[in-house]
């Protein structure tokens, strides 16, 4: 966390509001990751738009890296970022570490009913108790993950 800046945390968060109040306005849908990548397969009516809003957030975050490089996650915004490896001593190779982590992560979306977009902006703006919950087990279940592996 030696990159940190309360400035691009503040600019990087207001861009993810404003992004979900546009859709939110505009298509009247929310902007819940999970929920618009799971309806792709099988495909919805609504696939057209959710294309477009997946391409779009990779290509936005794509064209930010490339027009603001010091903006960086790495060492200083000098070094590329670089995924988290697994820990050492766990002996797990890294590809397993990233499947294994990406089938969680897809479980538990499923399971709770949307991700960390879904109900830590969308629900939380419109006050649902249910993503109160869903964001505190978020951030309980990341503590501890990060208490037991020692990543950061």
């Amino acid at each position: 966390m030696e990159s940190f800046s309360p400035l691009t945390a503040a600019l990087g968060g207001s861009l993810i509001g404003l992004a979900a109040a546009v859709l939110w306005l505009g298509n009247g849908r929310l902007a819940g990751i999970s929920g618009i990548f799971g309806q792709l397969l099988p495909p919805a009516q609504t696939v057209v738009w959710r294309l477009v809003f997946l391409v779009a957030l990779v290509l936005g975050a794509w064209g930010v890296s490339q027009l603001f490089p010091a903006l960086g996650v790495g060492v200083g915004g000098v070094e590329p970022a670089a995924l988290v490896p697994p820990p050492a001593a766990w002996g797990v190779p890294p590809p397993v570490w990233l499947a294994v982590a990406g089938l969680l992560i897809g479980f538990g979306t499923k399971i709770g009913n949307g991700c960390t977009s879904g109900h830590g902006v969308c629900g939380l703006a419109r006050l649902s108790l249910r993503s109160l919950v869903a964001v505190a087990v978020f951030f309980s279940v990341a503590i501890i993950t990060v208490t037991v592996t020692g990543i950061v």
